[in-house]
């Protein structure tokens, strides 16, 4: 059985280690996106200096507007803890747009983009570079072979347990450790064996996160296991039970409809409390409390356009459980749940699901061309 299992891992591994390889670094650098792109842009997302109160939210509004294209509009406004961080306005297109602009001067900085960097690293990940095709019953090549490789990546990695799992406690001690001064060999070696159960779990809950954004039946099947219907739940997302009313209640304030959002913040702030990010919009305020736990987690306050009357609250801990499973789910996958700690652990196992395909070709490669020099590898049982 152990020989079946031991070559169901390579034969796998061998047409699909590049994939996977490239399915994890690009997943890697994606971790610290956010703080490299403040870093690399940080005329966009800081002020120049804290110069006592905010200018009213309408106020700033009123320095954006003017600045936009034909068809775009603001869609609200975003808001952090952090009083050197600048103020972001959301835009309706393209996706995630916004500009940003100083709340004490009321400059407006500008509109950074995603940096291309990370573009391609985003669709390395989902797509290996492909372009979705305009033929909706068309197959995505890019996707389809990201999701398959990452799909057998799971069954590469539980024969990787089955062949790492010792026999004896002297056995363990040798498979559980990295060697640094025995050569090159024996460190890929090492790297392969320790370094690949090391990160077993970390991959393991990346891959089987994962793949629900790679194939609807699994997103099915994969949150029908947890108990959520996809159906009925509408993707975890609440119903717009207010929508209707801050529409309504605009009528009052078509001359100036974000009048109000600076005092609505202040009230929300008042009875919130502490909180890691803030988005005020047309009837509603999102309030994130933690930068851990899950990462869509947000409590909602609903209010009257045209008085600024707040009219219900929505927390977080009383929703039901389907609307809060698909924000830990994208959580666990980019290992945000545990804050800075849980990012570094998930780079760190990416980085390793990285280069386990490497250390596995040169190994096969060694051991398939070279036999003679295999003498001084470690023998599996040890």
């Amino acid at each position: 059985m152990r020989k079946i299992f031991k070559q169901l891992h390579i034969w796998l591994s061998i047409p699909l280690g590049v994939v996977i390889a490239i399915t994890c670094f690009s997943g890697a650098m994606l971790i610290f996106e956010k703080e490299i792109t403040r870093m690399v842009q940080s005329d966009y997302y800081y002020v120049e200096e804290v110069k006592g109160e905010p200018l009213p939210l309408d106020e700033l509004i009123a320095r954006v507007e003017p600045t936009l294209e034909d068809g775009r509009r603001i869609t609200g406004v975003t808001i952090t803890d952090d009083p050197e961080r600048s103020y972001q306005v959301n835009l309706n297109e393209p996706k995630r747009a916004a500009v940003f602009v100083d709340q004490y001067t009321g400059e407006v900085l500008g509109e950074p983009g995603r940096l291309e960097f990370f573009q391609d690293m985003f669709r390395l990940h989902r797509w290996l570079m492909d372009e979705r095709p305009e033929d909706e019953g068309a197959v995505f090549w890019g996707k389809m072979i990201v999701g398959t490789s990452t799909l057998l990546m799971v069954i590469i990695i539980l024969t990787g347990i089955v062949l790492w799992w010792p026999k004896t406690l002297k056995a363990l001690k040798h498979r559980s450790k990295i060697a640094l001064r025995k050569g090159w060999h024996r460190f890929w070696y090492d790297l392969h064996v320790a370094g690949g159960i090391y990160a077993t779990l970390l991959l393991l809950a990346m891959a089987l996160t994962g793949l629900t954004w790679s194939f609807e039946w699994y997103n099915k099947g994969f949150y029908k296991a947890l108990g959520v219907d996809t159906e009925e739940s509408g993707g975890g997302h609440s119903s717009d039970k207010s929508g209707g009313k801050s529409r309504s209640s605009a009528k009052g304030s078509t001359d100036n409809p974000y009048l109000h959002w600076s005092d609505v913040a202040k009230e929300v702030e008042s009875r919130h409390g502490e909180f890691a990010e803030m988005t005020i919009s047309k009837g509603e305020v999102k309030v994130k409390n933690h930068d851990y736990g899950n990462q869509r987690a947000k409590d909602t306050y609903k209010f009257d356009g045209a008085t600024g009357e707040i009219l219900a609250v929505e927390l977080y801990a009383d929703k039901e459980y389907d609307s809060k499973v698909k924000g830990w789910v994208y959580s666990v996958h980019v290992g945000s749940w545990g804050g800075i700690v849980t990012r570094i652990m998930w780079f760190l196992a990416a980085m390793l699901g990285a280069t386990l395909p490497l250390t596995g070709y040169y190994l096969w490669i060694r051991r398939k061309f070279f036999k003679k020099s295999d003498k001084a590898q470690p023998k599996e049982g040890a």
